[in-house]
């Protein structure tokens, strides 16, 4: 028998329940994975709410670490006891998971089974914002919302890694002073009353950015989007605060000829060497010192609906992860 955690129906952190369930099995080109810890992201809640539909009960979860148990038919390239590590494995809130292989990430020795959990979704998605969406060249400077938040401190760490130089919004002075940590170069607090592009101009001599990485959406989007350099991009990655309605796109024109793009992390790691090759940066900087991931708290995994609490609540700073030793 496996433990999981189910979400039994749609609704609150209440309805997640710690179960006993049957080992799943792996199938052609899949393996079994006995899991150490859990990464702990706001899709999740989405899924155990209703907001994004699902079947209940089911396991929640997506990413994770742990080493393979066991091998599914035609698997040649993994073996068991390979430490691993998935951005996309459902059902990972559990002691045993099932998981693609062309999913898997190996993790090297040195690398702490807290981190290897935080690390594949919002790191491989920092990774292709600074290096596919808008490739960082030295002396770009890039705005960075949400520069406290998960994905905002692993970009902020790649794009100075890059040469490049960082202008970071961020909602309260205790994040202003992890996004100073992360190496942002300037950092303002955003909201009610605040100019974000007079600010962003006054800050780049009036001149503005070569790039904005925009995750929260409605709110920040038409302050990204002046803020921009002629034929500047304006990379849009989440709706945080809602999402962007229906625009003319003569706007792009007359804002001086702006690249727009809607990227998510699956048109990214297409293949298992892409997946390979964006990964291996990223173990490569934890590896050698220039990239942290900020693990702000852990739970046991049968407490997940606290984790739960905690991730809503905006109780935590940096990546909620679930341990199941």
């Amino acid at each position: 028998m496996t433990q999981a955690i189910q979400a039994m129906r749609a609704g609150g952190p209440e309805v997640l329940e710690f179960n006993e369930i049957d080992t799943p099995r792996p199938g052609p080109g899949e393996v079994l994975v006995d899991v150490a810890a859990a990464g702990v992201n706001f899709i999740d809640t989405y899924r155990r709410s209703g907001t994004y539909p699902m079947s209940y009960p089911h396991i929640v979860g997506s990413e994770g670490t742990g080493h393979i148990a066991e091998v599914g038919e035609g698997v040649v390239s993994w073996s068991v006891g390979d430490r691993v590590a998935w951005h996309e494995g459902p059902g990972s809130y559990a002691t045993q998971v099932v998981v693609k292989t062309d999913n898997l990430l190996r993790v090297p020795k040195g690398v702490s089974t807290e981190v290897a959990a935080a690390m594949p979704l919002q790191g491989l998605t920092a990774q292709y914002l600074a290096t596919s969406s808008h490739e960082i060249k030295p002396g770009h400077t890039a705005l960075v919302h949400a520069g406290a938040g998960g994905v905002g401190l692993l970009l902020t760490q790649i794009i100075k890694h890059l040469g490049g130089n960082v202008i970071s919004t961020v909602s309260t002075e205790a994040k202003a002073e992890l996004a100073r940590k992360a190496g942002a170069d300037e950092v303002f607090l955003y909201g009610e009353g605040v100019d974000v592009t007079a600010k962003v101009k006054e800050l780049t001599g009036g001149e503005g950015v070569e790039v904005a990485y925009d995750g929260v959406g409605k709110d920040t989007f038409d302050a990204s989007l002046a803020s921009l350099k002629p034929l500047g991009s304006m990379v849009l990655f989440g709706g945080a605060s809602g999402q962007v309605p229906p625009f003319d796109i003569q706007r792009l024109n007359a804002s001086g000829g702006i690249f727009l793009s809607r990227p998510s992390l699956a048109w990214f790691v297409r293949s298992s060497e892409e997946l390979a090759k964006r990964s291996a940066m990223l173990f490569n900087g934890i590896e050698h010192g220039w990239l942290n991931f900020r693990v702000g708290a852990t739970f046991p995994l049968a407490e997940a609906a606290d984790a739960h609490r905690a991730l809503e609540g905006r109780e935590t700073t940096g990546k909620v992860v679930l341990t199941t030793a």
